[in-house]
């Protein structure tokens, strides 16, 4: 099993009873995680791979996934930014698949 395939599976078992739900497009959740596996490796934090990190942990705390945005857009949108993390209506398409604006307005906030 490839460590996207573990991260995978780890973030489901997690997330998912908390209410997050991978978006139903896999291709697109993989290209994700392999981010998130490759900034792990080059920043020693999975920092979101849909922002510029600093490379700073604590300036991108914020970044860290799952980021601090993720509560309140999936609670706005139905998705998170990246559109990783949805919630079960958006992946039934009950709900509209809207843009999902950036919240962040200042690095390290």
């Amino acid at each position: 099993m490839s460590d996207v395939e573990k991260l995978f599976e780890m973030l489901r078992k997690v997330q998912e009873p908390k209410g997050y739900f991978f978006n139903k497009d896999r291709e697109r959740v993989f290209d994700i995680l392999e981010g998130l596996v490759t900034n792990r490796e080059r920043y020693g934090y999975m920092s979101c791979p849909c922002r510029l990190a600093s490379g700073d942990k604590e300036m991108d705390r914020d970044l860290i996934c799952p980021c601090v945005y993720r509560e309140a857009d999936v609670e706005e949108y139905g998705s998170c930014y990246c559109n990783l993390y949805v919630s079960r209506e958006w992946n039934e398409g009950t709900i509209p698949h809207v843009y999902v604006p950036e919240r962040r307005t200042d690095p390290g906030e």
